[in-house]
């Protein structure tokens, strides 16, 4: 059983049991998170495909944790003299873990 959702502009496949990473949320951890916009799910009795999301069916999810990303380096460089520039940048994400699929 899975489930294809949207959230912040990103579809992902997901799973019960499984750990994802999505854009940042400020809520403390053990709390639920339902994910509404669902394009597909796929059960025992087959697959079902939304135009453009499926009714009835949510993906509730428990809260881990925030999460940093790798820091990247972004650089900016001119050639003039004492014209280069190097900052440094890391995402934040809220870790969530699937518990289940509703409504297939």
């Amino acid at each position: 059983m899975y489930a294809i959702i949207v959230d912040g502009g990103r579809q992902y496949r997901v799973q019960p049991g499984m750990e994802l990473d999505v854009d940042y949320r400020d809520i403390a951890q053990g709390e639920n998170l339902t994910f509404e916009k669902v394009l597909a799910v796929s059960g025992d009795d087959g697959m079902k495909l939304g135009a453009p999301t499926v009714s009835g069916v949510s993906v509730t999810a428990s809260v881990i944790g925030p999460k940093l990303d790798k820091k990247i380096y972004v650089q900016k460089f001119r050639r003039r003299k004492h014209s280069k520039k190097r900052t440094g940048h890391r995402q934040i994400h809220t870790r969530v873990r699937i518990e289940k699929i509703a409504g297939v």
